[in-house]
Parts: C-alpha cells; structure tokens; sequence
C-alpha cells in the first residue's frame, strides 16, 4: 500500500535490493522468501519482537536522487504481487515525468506530493465505510488478518507487546485482541508460535501475580491454560480483555452479536494506536460504569465528565467531586463515597448561569431546578464549554412531560441574572409518594379496565390511627419525622443530595407512608415513568386477551403470590398482578415471565399504583438484577457463584462443610431471586428490600452473609443437606420486625418450627446491623469484578450441560462414540457462532432462541453445511463435493426450513462414517434420488413422473380439496414407516439418476491410492448395470403389454413402447474398453471438466440403441447447478443422432446398445433421458459385491477425530464470501 513518504536512514541495513531505476528501489526484507541463512533467522526475529509492522511489509519501494544519500519510503506490500504493481505503476507514470526535472529537490517534492495525492484519493473513496483507524494501527489489523486467516469482517480491537508462556519458556510476541478472538504470533530463531482462542470458549479470565509468571493475565479455556506476561500497560489490557470476554458470553446468552456504536462523538485527533472499536468499547464500559451507579434508564449515555466542587448547604462545605453530563442528566459523585451524591434531570432545570468568579470560589457555576432549589458548582475547568453542553442538551429536552404535573416554560441558560425567568406556580416536584396527583389512574377507561392507583396496602389495611399503635404507632411517626426533617434539609425528590445520613435513614427503616415513594427514586424507576407517561396504560391495552406461554405461567402462579397477605385474597389485588405481569411479559418477551417475579410484583404493588409497580419491576429485571429473571435465571447463579466466593473468603471453615453437603446452591437461589421475600416474614423482608434498592445486590450478599456467620456452629454440626436446610429455615422465619405497624402476616416457612424450644427471635435490624459491621467492605466495582469472572464460569457450565442434553438425545444406533459426539458438537456449534460473526446477511441460522429446546438452539444454513461437509466427509468428491454436500443437506432437511440441527447433522455424518457396506451405499443410493437430486428446470410431466414414482395416490386425490385427518394419519404412519426401512423399500433409481451416482463415484476415487484399481471395477459394474437396465425394460414391457404414455405413467417399470431391438452388447469388451485414462489426461479427469468424449472419467455412460431415447446423445436432464458445477457446459451437451460420427468417439467412451432409433425416440422432445429404463438397489449392491477392490473401498474405517482436529484448526479461516465454491451449488 502506498504510504506518506517518510525519510529512511540507513537504507540497506536488514534489506536485499530486487529492482533499481534511477529514481526508486525495491528492497525485499532479509529472512523472508527464499534463503536467508542466519542473518535472515535473526532479522526475522527482530521483526517480532521490536517493530509491531515489519512483519506486514516484507516488501517495500524507495525514491532516491542520484546525489542525495537521503532514502524516502513510499510504498510497502505484504506480497511480490502487491509491490509489483506499484511499481509498475511508478514505472509507467512517473519515469518520464521524473526525467524533464533539472533539480533533484524539485523531483522529491513531486514524488512527495504525487504520493500524498494518491493516499488522499484512495482515503476518499474508503470515507463512506467510517475508516478512521489510523495507518499504523491499519499495518497491525492486516497483519493479523493475513497472519491468522481473518475474513474481513474480523475487526482487530487493540495490540499489544508481551510474552506468552511456552511451558517454563517465554516467546516475546504480540498479543491481537479482536472482536471475536484472542490471537498470538512469536518468531524467535525460526521457532513460531501461533495461537488463537475464541472469546466464547474462555472458562477463566484473570490477573494474577505468581513466582513463576510475575504479574500476568491467565486466560483458561477448556482444554488449555494459557499465560501471558510483560505488559507494558497489564491494568488496560486485562480491562479489554474483559470487556470483549463478556460481550462473548452476551452473545451465549441471548445471541446479541456486538454491534459498533455509531453514535459515539469522533476524536479530534485519533489516538495513533487506538482504534474506533477500542474507543467505542471504553466509552461503552464509562456509560454501563455512569448508568449503574446513578440508576440511570438504559438508553442514557455519558456525554463527558469533569472534577468540581459542589456547595452543600446541609454542612456548609465544597465537596471535591467529579461532575457528569449525559443527553438528559447531570450527576455528581463525591471523591468520598458517602459524602453526597445528586441526579439533576434536565427535565427539571429551570436556569443554567455562570456566576461570577472570586479567589474563594473560581468558575462557579448555578443551577436551578422547578422545585426551588439551586445547585453551586465551582472548580470547574472548562466552564464556557460545559455551559455550552447543557444549552445544547436543555434545547433537546421537551419542555412539558405529559401525564405528569411538571410543567412549565422552557429551560434558560443565561450569565447572572435569575430574575429573568418566572417561575411557574406548579413547578414544585411532585413527591412522587402514592397519593401524588400522578398517581391517577390512568387515562383508559376505568370500567372495562380496574386498576388499582395506589398502594394495596392503603386499601386493604384498617385505617386505625397511630395513636391507637401505641409504642409501634410512635416510632413510625418518629420515623416519619426524621424523613421530613430530611427532605427539608437534603430536598426531597429527584434532586435530593444523597449522603450517610440518607443510608442510615433507610437503614433504621421507611415508613410505610414514604416507602412507595422511596422505592421509585432509589431505584431510578420515577426517571423512566415521567419519561413514559401513558406507556404503561397503552402496554395493558396490547396485552389484553393475548395468549402465550408466559400468560399460562402466570395464570398459574398468580394464586400463589403471598396467598396469605389479603391483598392477595381477592379479584382486585389478583388482577392487578395480572396485568402488571402479563404487561411486562409484553415489553419483554426475551424475559417474558419467570417465577419469583409474581413474589416481588405483588410486594410492589402493595406499595405503589399500577404504573409504579410496573417501573419498579423494569428496574430490577432490566438494570438492578441483569439476567437474573430469564429461562435460565443466569443472574442469579452468577450472584450465588460470588456468594460462594464470599463464603470461602470469609467463613472458610463453614464453606468447607457447605461445599461437602452442597446446601449452598440449593438454600441460596431463592434468597437471591426473591430477595429473601419467600423465606422471611414480610414485615421483616421489605426492610431488606428498603435498602436494596438503595444499595444494590450489596445488601443480600451481606444479609446472606450474615445469616450464615449466625448459623455457624449448628451448621458444622449437620449431618446432611436437609438438616442444614432446617436449620437456615427455622432461623429466617424467625427474623421480626418489631417496629412494623402491619399486622402480622402468617408465613408459611413458619411451619419448619420443630416442637423443641422455641426458636430465639431475630430482630431484622439488628441482623443489617451485624451484617453492615462484619461484611460491608463489599464494593459495587468489586461485585462488578466478580460478576464478570462467574458469569465466565455459570454460562460456560451451562454450555457444557446443553452439550451433554444435545449428546443425549442422539440415538445410540448413531455410532458415534460420546467424545466424538461432543468434539462433533463444538465444531457444529462454532460454525452456527460463525455465522453470527461474519454472517453478513445470513438467514435465521444466525440468530438463536435461548428459550428453544437445547437440540434446536444452534442451527446451520446450507453454505455453513457444505463447508462443514467438505471438512469432515469421508467421500471427498474434489470439485463435485459442494454437489454432493448440497444433495446431502436437502435429504437431512425433514422440515425443508433451510436449516437443520445437530441431530440431523449427526445422521448424515453416521451414515457415511458407520454401518457396514450395505448402509453406506445405501445413503450414497439416497443422495441420488429425490428430494436430494432435484431438477431445477421447470418440472415436466416426464420428470414428475419418477418424482411421484413412490406415491401410491392417483392424481385424482390430488385435487384441491384440503386434506383431512386420514391423509395426516397416513403421513403419520409413513413416518414411523420410514425408521424400518429395508433395501426393499428404496425407490427404483432411473437413467438421470444412475449417471450422477456414477459420476459421483468417479470424482470420489481420483485421490485414493487404489485409484486405477477402482475406475476399472467401476467401469465394469456401470457397463453391467446399464445391461441389467435394458434387460429389465425388455422384461418388464413383455410382462405388461398396456399401450399408454409413458411420460404421464407413475411407473417407471412398463415400458412405452413396441418392442425393442435385442439386448444390446458392447462395442467392445468392457473390461477392455474402460480402461483409465492415460497418464496425460490426468489434469483433465482430475478437474472433472471433461467433455462428452472422456464420458468415462466423468462418469457418462452413453446408451445407444435399444434406450430408444435419443441413442448416442443423452440430454441428461441436469439442473443448471449440476451443470455449472462440473465448470463445463459441454459435459452434457445435447448431440443428435446423426451428428456423433464414430471418428468423434475418443477411446475412453464406452457406447452401450448397437440397435437402431426407433422413430419414437427420435421424435421425443431434443432426445431426453429413457424413463423406462431403471435399476434396484439390489442390483446395484450386489454388482458391487462383485469388485473386491470397491468392497474395500467402501467397508476401509476412517477417523472422524482427525478430520475433526483439522477442521478446527482452519475453523477461524471462513470468508464471508463463499467465492471459493461454484454458484448455485444447493441446486
């Protein structure tokens, strides 16, 4: 390629000069290409391990002036054939030119800006693609693709210098980090080292520092462990590794591929070595990092982030901080953890201005909201280019939010002066608490539609007074108090500064009166409901009356949500739970419905309207508790993975003894899925719920913790898995909230309670006080990083367990050994992954449905099976293997959906792997009769005639009538049928047919060793069986003397016309006349484009004579694809009688039958194929019996491992263009 002319120094240090002109060199690198002794060994070398490029470009062109001793770089290539090119073209168009200069200076300065002209017009017509990856990182990205295969579509992320551990020896090599692998290449002293690993085979992934590798990154998958060390940077490319691993394991989980952010801002100046896809990576990992800690909506993203200072009122102090702006907030995280933390939504920003600057508060900036309260940034750096940032994203923001009470004027952002704008009178932010005036029901019609617009525990609890609570009634209203106070210090709603004090409020309990509303702004669910108004309305409207699985599960289990609490004992509370469900099911069907939603929507709606249950039920499954709730509940194995981790961190003795009874998994996924609402009595359970939505997953891992730490000694005593339990049981349903004011809901784990003692009460707040003592060192980036290396280990258990499920339901008459299933499985499995790679446009193969049965989860379309077929058949075909993989794929295809399983796939690899040598005939007879073998021109009644050979219905019962359930019966029963097939049911084969089997036939032996052995003894058996055909019609039309059209006859036996000439006899000794071809001819046979004369090595048996179907000169009727396969239209070339003179017979053709035409045949349409002639499988088998050598051939065992071993090794080498195969080969 052509590059910016750069100055080069020393010229001819490490290179050979190849071609020379007055004005440029063609220098070739020493060490590659031919030769190169030592020297080249040790450039070779060098080229690895100092200069990431010079591998790239074994090739180059300079330009020199005859008296300057100064060298400039203009083109390199990675091939002779590349640098060739340019340098013709320099040759031609530059020379003569060059030659007219008079000033060398002059002649460098044309060069220079030809060249740059060139750069900028090759870079014009790449700029629609979006390339913006600056050229060295380019070299590094063409490197890799050439060095390890990569299609195009493989885009390389980032590269970096490292060692990688051979057993005890370090190899000094790069490291390539692409979308879908990890490569590594090393050239030292001639030893090469190259590796690639697929993301979605990794088990593990971590940084970890030992004796023998000082701090290295340790990447497992499951057959190999791999180290690498010496980065320049390990923090960063261990991120990125990480980063890339979980978008893999996304990709298992629900098959969504990565897609490049095109919305991300453009760099000014892009980083020399960084790519658009690493930045698009990092800016994707900031806005996860900026969404979870804010509990922002899911669409939300970082726009920039900037340290400050902000003014709190609450202690009079500035607190250092960093500021985020995002399209619709702006935040505020404290350098302290708990100091303060602060969401502005825009939405609510009234006045942005720049107050003036002082030595004691530089650059400030004010922000006022509609509540009436106004934020003091100071510090700020950059403080015009911020302000212009927030105009831009308040133009955006709509002014007025439907469906709820902010209202009001458009934002200003204006230099001092507030009084600019008139605040409107209800711009107050509403509380948000259920009796808010947002909380009315919303706007569908009531009658048709109940919905319940507040709480249900407002409805269905007794408004008794506080006072009559007594001691409980007057520490809720002390409670309530306290929350006030609060709101009146730290502001209440959206804007509230969050602070310790905020955390120890919420850990001393909400009132029931603000619990609704606290819930909703914790969790981030208010943000999404002023932003969706009427969404949830519009939503239940859809779903009404829709049936799916998901609404036949919750029907099932809407009973069983909280039967004992009496919001639950009736048609209202039901109903709503059904609609919020069954409306989530809606918005989410990759979710739909998983049990223990129906436990935590039930406690939501006992605390909020409808609508607000509804968002708070978004909130946990979509951004609180990820993947927690689908088919597989991922999330919560994940979580349970890392409580394990914890567990042995913190309670190692106990971990132990949990391992030895494997009570952890069974007690700990419904602590997590139902957030301890199933196995504690409500009252207690919702405190844990209060400060999860505060805190996060953080809190269950710590009261899990916690538990356990006060169940110790009984559970080292245990003595099995069901006492373990008991006792976990006994001590939850014995966890009280003395404080609640509720009356007391019987639970019903309460019934675990043995008659011995009774059980000590646990107070719910002393045990989040001991758990928030003992284990609260737990940080969100560090549940992060766990999270991360469990999801590694559950998804890929999960994969194996799908592969053991899939392995099990392969019959056991298959053949195949499990090892070999599994190894055939993986393989299968990465050509579906393949497909979603570098699929392009690929059909439904690329997207798979985690929720389908494990056997129909990865499926492959017909080009991913012809690639498949061809590295692992036992039959290779050369150029007439696509044929046969095409035949084969249709024959597998049962449901003719394009597509076909791994059960399918296994079938046809059996029948040509296994069986003795009547099965594999018997599947090589199939591949050659319909629906394998079809037509592609437009059906005639002739050809319809041997398609419905077997059909045993008249063509009257085809009409149009709909077929009613007798024919389904039949169908049915042909089916079961079908599995005890014998040689007898097999449909006789026809002329057509009978070629492509020998032409078939052909192409499989011109590998094998025994070559000429096997064209003879094929030769033989086709010559026989021709003969055995015409003796068979002549049979038949004696038998059966019924006058009618044979080309509308169903029977391909009765014959069609008078009798015929005698049995036709060879020209010539068949043994004799078939001969292989000679040593010259070898080229021709083996490139399978043989024209009609070598009608042997193509398999073209010509019959002649008693056929009466144009004799001399088949018209085989072959689809345009068969055709274009064999690259040769003349292979089946239509020749009339009297055109095939006998000086045009080579020697190699065998003619079969002497009789004469008879005029029928000669008549028929351009002289198709006999459809009278035919032959059994019997015959067929029991002709090849007769050759020892093809009895050999076909019983010789071959290992499917080592052709497996291969296709793995040339697995990544796919290209999305399939130009490698002939067009149209599925025929």
């Amino acid at each position: 390629m052509w590059l910016g002319p750069e100055e080069v120094l020393v010229a001819n240090a490490l290179w050979v000069t190849e071609r020379a002109n007055p004005f440029f060199v063609l220098q070739r690198r020493r060490g590659h290409g031919k030769g190169g002794g030592l020297t080249g060994l040790l450039v070779g070398t060098l080229d690895v391990v100092l200069d990431s490029s010079a591998r790239v470009a074994p090739y180059r062109i300079l330009h020199q002036t005859q008296d300057s001793q100064v060298y400039w770089i203009v083109a390199c290539g990675s091939s002779r054939k590349e640098i060739t090119k340019h340098w013709e073209w320099l040759e031609n168009n530059l020379l003569q030119t060059l030659s007219i200069f008079d000033n060398e200076e002059d002649i460098t300065t044309f060069v220079k800006g030809k060249i740059h002209g060139i750069i900028a017009e090759e870079n014009k017509n790449l700029q629609p693609q979006g390339d913006e990856d600056p050229g060295k990182f380019k070299e590094a990205e063409l490197k890799m693709r050439k060095q390890f295969g990569m299609p195009e579509g493989e885009k390389l992320v980032n590269y970096y210098s490292c060692n990688f551990w051979k057993g005890r020896v370090p190899r000094q090599g790069w490291l390539y980090l692409t979308v879908n692998h990890l490569c590594f290449y090393s050239f030292l002293l001639g030893k090469e080292v190259s590796l690639v690993v697929q993301w979605v085979d990794v088990t593990r992934l971590e940084k970890n520092a030992t004796l023998l590798f000082p701090e290295s990154i340790r990447v497992d998958t499951r057959d190999q462990e791999l180290f690498f060390s010496m980065f320049l940077n390990i923090g960063e490319t261990f991120k990125l590794m990480e980063q890339l691993a979980n978008l893999a394991m996304r990709q298992l989980l629900d098959s969504e591929g990565f897609l490049e952010d095109k919305a991300l801002p453009r760099p000014i100046r892009p980083h020399k070595n960084i790519s658009a896809l690493k930045r698009d990576l990092d800016a994707r990992a900031k806005n996860e990092c900026y969404r979870a800690t804010f509990r922002l909506p899911k669409d939300e993203r970082l726009d920039g982030h900037t340290g400050c200072t902000l003014w709190t009122p609450f202690n009079k102090l500035h607190i250092p901080g960093q500021m985020f702006i995002s399209n619709n907030y702006i935040c505020f995280a404290s350098k302290e953890e708990d100091a303060c933390r602060l969401i502005i939504p825009l939405r609510e920003v009234t006045i942005v201005e720049k107050a003036d600057s002082s030595s004691v508060l530089p650059s400030p900036l004010s922000i006022s909201t509609k509540s009436k309260m106004t934020f003091l940034f100071a510090n700020l750096k950059d403080r015009d280019f911020l302000v212009q940032r927030i105009s831009d994203f308040l133009q955006k923001t709509p002014s007025k939010q439907t469906g709820s009470s902010i209202g009001g004027t458009k934002a200003s952002v204006s230099d001092p002066a507030p009084e600019s704008l008139p605040t409107p009178q209800e711009a107050s932010e509403p509380p948000a608490s259920p009796s808010s005036p947002l909380s009315s029901p919303p706007s569908f019609s009531t009658q048709e539609i109940p919905t319940t617009s507040q709480g249900l525990l407002k409805v269905f609890q007794k408004n008794s007074p506080m006072e009559d609570l007594g001691a409980k009634g007057a520490k809720e209203k002390m409670k309530e108090e306290s929350w006030n106070i609060h709101f009146f210090e730290y502001g209440r709603g959206m804007c509230m500064y969050r602070t310790a004090k905020t955390r120890e409020l919420v850990l001393k309990g909400i009132p029931e009166s603000l619990r609704g509303e606290l819930w909703l702004l914790f969790s981030g669910a208010w943000n999404e409901m002023v932003t969706h108004p009427g969404y949830y309305a519009e939503l239940v409207e859809k779903s009404l009356g829709k049936y799916s699985l998901a609404t036949e599960e919750i029907e099932r289990d809407l009973h069983r949500s909280m039967p004992e609490h009496p919001a639950f004992q009736n048609e209202l509370g039901i109903a709503a739970l059904r609609r919020v469900l069954t409306a989530y099911a809606f918005r989410n069907p990759t979710i739909g419905y998983c049990q223990a939603m129906n436990i935590v929507t039930s406690v939501l709606l006992l605390y909020g309207s409808e609508e607000e249950a509804f968002w708070l039920l978004v909130a946990l499954c979509e951004r609180m508790l990820p993947d927690y709730y689908n088919t597989r509940v991922v999330g919560a194995l994940v979580d349970q993975g890392i409580f394990e981790e914890l567990t042995r961190d913190v309670l190692p003795r106990l971990s132990e003894k949990m391992q030895e009874l494997g009570v952890i998994s069974s007690i700990s996924l419904s602590w997590f899925l139902t957030l301890f609402l199933s196995v504690m009595p409500f009252e207690s359970a919702v405190v844990i719920v209060d400060c999860f939505f505060y805190e996060g997953i953080k809190v269950i891992l710590q009261v899990a913790l916690a538990v356990l730490d006060a169940n110790v000694e009984q559970l080292l005593d245990c003595n099995d898995e069901g006492e373990a339990m008991t006792v976990l049981g006994r001590y939850l349903d014995n966890v009280v909230n003395k404080q609640s004011i509720s009356p007391p809901i019987p639970h019903l784990h309460a019934l675990l309670t043995s008659g011995d003692d009774p059980p000590v009460e646990v107070d719910i707040f002393d045990l989040l006080r001991v758990s928030y003592e003992k284990f609260s060192n737990l940080r969100a980036d560090d549940i992060e990083q766990m999270r991360f290396k469990q999801r590694l280990k559950v998804i890929q258990s999960l994969e194996d367990t799908a592969k053991r499920s899939v392995v099990r339901a392969i019959p056991g008459d298959i053949g195949f050994s499990i090892e070999e299933l599994e190894d055939l499985y993986m393989v299968f499995k990465a050509k579906h992954l393949a497909s979603q790679y570098w699929g392009g446009n690929r059909s439904a193969a690329v997207h798979r449905d985690p929720s389908l049965p494990y056997l129909e989860q990865y499926r492959i379309d017909a080009s991913q099976f012809r690639e498949l077929f061809a590295s692992l058949t036992p039959w290779a075909c050369g150029s007439h293997t696509p044929v046969l993989a095409g035949r084969m794929f249709r024959l597998l295809d049962q449901n003719k959906d394009s597509l076909i399983n791994f059960k399918e796939f296994v079938t046809g690899m059996s029948g040509m792997y296994h069986g003795d040598l009547t099965e594999k005939l018997k599947a090589l007879y199939k591949l050659h009769l319909p629906p394998a073998l079809i037509p592609e021109e437009a059906e005639s009644a002739l050809e319809a005639a041997h398609y419905f050979t077997e059909d045993s219905s008249s063509e009257e019962e085809k009409g149009t009538s709909p077929p009613d359930y007798r024919h389904y019966l039949r169908m049915w029963a042909k089916e079961k049928e079908a599995q005890k097939e014998t040689i007898k049911d097999l449909p006789k084969m026809n002329q057509e047919q009978f070629i492509e089997l020998c032409k078939t036939l052909y192409n499989m032996f011109s590998e094998d060793p025994m070559e000429q052995d096997l064209y003879h003894a094929i030769a033989t058996v086709a010559s026989l069986l021709l003969r055995i055909g015409e003796v068979g019609k002549k049979f038949s039309a004696l038998t059966t003397k019924k006058p009618r059209d044979g080309a509308h006859s169903g029977d391909p036996n009765s014959a069609t016309e008078e009798d015929e000439p005698p049995t036709p006899k060879l020209h010539q000794d068949p043994t004799q006349e078939c001969q292989p071809p000679a040593a010259g001819d070898r080229q021709a046979k083996a490139s399978g484009d043989m024209h009609l004369g070598k009608a042997l090595q193509d398999s073209h048996v010509i019959v002649e004579g008693g056929s009466g179907e144009g004799q001399g000169s088949p018209s085989l009727l072959l689809s345009d694809d068969e055709t274009k396969d064999d690259m040769s239209m003349s292979s089946y070339s239509v020749v009339s009688t009297g055109s095939l003179q006998c000086e045009d017979l080579t020697e190699d053709t065998v003619l079969v039958g002497g009789g004469a035409c008879s005029p029928t045949a000669t008549s028929r349409a351009g002289g198709t194929v006999d459809t009278d002639w035919c032959i059994s499988f019997e015959q067929i088998l029991a002709s090849i019996l007769t050759e020892s050598v093809l009895v050999n051939f076909f019983e010789k065992r071959v290992d499917i491992g080592l052709k497996i071993k291969d296709q793995k090794k040339v697995e990544r080498q796919f290209s999305t263009s399939s130009d490698h195969e002939p067009p149209g080969v599925l025929g």
